[in-house]
């Protein structure tokens, strides 16, 4: 009888004790995945930084309202262009997220260009500028397609003849340099461009309110979404303010993609570089209002965001996502959308007698 009582108690005891055991574990489970949550936001604070209300100044170009009223007329200005038709605003267009929405912009004489135009918006927090990140700044970006033959199809003496066959132009480059014996030059052209770009950001995105500590801006399935983009590498290399445009990694790091998205005569920054190990390699892209900037990748051959994701899971990752973690991750994207530039159309000075003429 004894021997039963006992074994009754430690029974018991065992009982008690492995149920306040799986009540600790439950405990445990719940606190765990309470931190997670309350930790994403952790997380993305140490891999993500908001778009600031204001863009700074750049380095040894310092931003003033004529040099930005300029800068704003040249960005418009056709006449930077062989044939007068094209301008900056022609493959980034500010009312289309700083894209023109074609998988390769049409240049001069109605040539193809090579790559997909990269947005403009929030470029001035890029490492550096195009695809192969062969101009080191804005400024030495906005010089670059005046003079290809491909885009504007002029020359930098043509561009400044040009600039200095119109009046309000000679004014306008005095007025934004007023320190310089001779102001209209190529690079005051590109300097004065660059400034007004600097100022083509997107703050106020759902998720940058989200980084400042309000974590309604984002709805569960964003968060979702978040937490793959975390949890399976994405933000390895999308990551910074841009979420992109901070580093260069070759397009298919596990898997190459077909020879559609991965054209074989494009080989990337090997052709700035010459480096064997840059073949394929490009400048990541800034994930910035990537909702609004469809065709993705530099062959601009990806029209669905959804395809881009999934296609980024398999050759960067080595990861088949399912499609609920295509749409989670999509919807995360979208979050990354922020107030678009309120640009008004400048009035541009006119053309005199003497000014150069278009090039048939």
């Amino acid at each position: 009888m004894g021997f039963v009582k006992t074994f009754i108690v430690s029974f018991f005891r065992l009982a008690a004790g492995l149920a306040f055991l799986c009540a600790a574990l439950t405990g445990c489970l719940l606190a765990s995945t309470a931190m997670g949550q309350d930790n994403l936001l952790d997380v993305a604070r140490s891999l993500f930084r908001p778009i600031p209300k204001r863009a700074a100044d750049l380095d040894g170009n310092p931003a003033t309202l004529e040099k930005l009223e300029l800068g704003k007329m040249l960005y418009f200005e056709p006449r930077l262009s062989q044939a007068h038709n094209i301008s900056c605003n022609t493959c980034h267009q500010i009312g289309r997220a700083g894209g023109d929405g074609r998988s390769t912009s049409i240049g001069h004489n109605w040539q193809r260009g090579g790559r997909n135009a990269p947005t403009v918006f929030n470029a001035v927090f890029n490492i550096a500028q195009f695809w192969d990140g062969r101009a080191a700044d804005l400024t030495e970006q906005a010089g670059g397609p005046i003079s290809n033959p491909t885009e504007m199809g002029t020359t930098p003496g043509h561009a400044v003849e040009e600039l200095k066959g119109i009046p309000g132009y000679v004014e306008a480059f005095g007025k934004a340099f007023p320190d310089e014996v001779d102001p209209l030059r190529y690079d005051n052209i590109a300097r004065a461009i660059a400034v007004f770009e600097a100022t083509l950001i997107t703050p106020n995105a759902p998720f940058d309110r989200y980084l400042e500590g309000n974590e309604n801006a984002l709805t569960t399935e964003q968060k979702e979404g978040l937490r793959l983009f975390t949890d399976k590498g994405c933000s390895s290399c999308h990551n910074g303010i841009n979420l992109g445009g901070s580093m260069y990694a070759p397009f298919g790091v596990v898997e190459k993609p077909g020879w559609d998205f991965l054209p074989p005569d494009d080989k990337g920054r090997v052709e700035v570089t010459r480096k064997v190990d840059d073949d394929y390699v490009f400048k990541i892209p800034t994930l910035r209002n990537v909702a609004l900037t469809a065709p993705y990748f530099h062959s601009g051959h990806a029209w669905a965001l959804e395809q881009a994701v999934a296609v980024m899971g398999t050759t960067q990752l080595g990861t088949q996502l399912s499609p609920e973690e295509v749409d989670k991750i999509t919807a995360f994207l979208q979050a990354l959308t922020g107030d678009q530039p309120k640009v008004t159309y400048p009035t541009l000075p006119p053309s005199v007698a003497t000014t150069p003429r278009p090039a048939p």
